[in-house]
């Protein structure tokens, strides 16, 4: 009986060891990496949180309907050492970002970089399968 327990118990303990690693996606999984976009929009709402932040994007298309774009980014500790801070890209701003488009929601996207219009900085540049590629 104790060995059954043990046995059982090791089994649970393995279980619960191994799932925060499978609870992480992939690029892959979410992301088409043969959907590369860039667009201008203006930002709605940029979200400062782990494990990713987020940066939602409206982009008006030639017909007027708004489609809110939902930019998933690295973790906001990497986006503060690329230089950027809270107050860099606020709501209200237009910007230009390339993006790989969901698979299944398409405007669900991983970021690949954004840019302000008005003075064209660059604001973040990575992710997605062309990250180390060279620029």
């Amino acid at each position: 009986m104790r060995t059954k327990l043990g046995v059982l118990v090791a089994g649970l303990g393995l279980v619960c060891a191994t799932m925060p690693a499978l609870a992480h996606h992939g690029f892959d999984t979410e992301y088409d990496a043969n959907k590369k976009l860039t667009m201008t929009g203006v930002v709605q709402k940029v979200e400062w949180q782990n494990p990713h932040m987020r940066v939602y994007v409206d982009v008006t298309d030639n017909a007027g309907k708004v489609t809110t774009w939902n930019l998933e980014m690295t973790s906001p500790n990497t986006v503060r050492r690329q230089g950027w801070g809270p107050k860099d890209l606020e709501a209200g701003e237009k910007v230009t970002f390339t993006t790989f488009a969901g698979k299944v929601v398409e405007s669900r996207g991983s970021l690949v970089s954004i840019k302000k219009v008005g003075d064209g900085r660059e604001l973040f540049t990575a992710g997605g399968p062309d990250a180390s590629a060279p620029k």
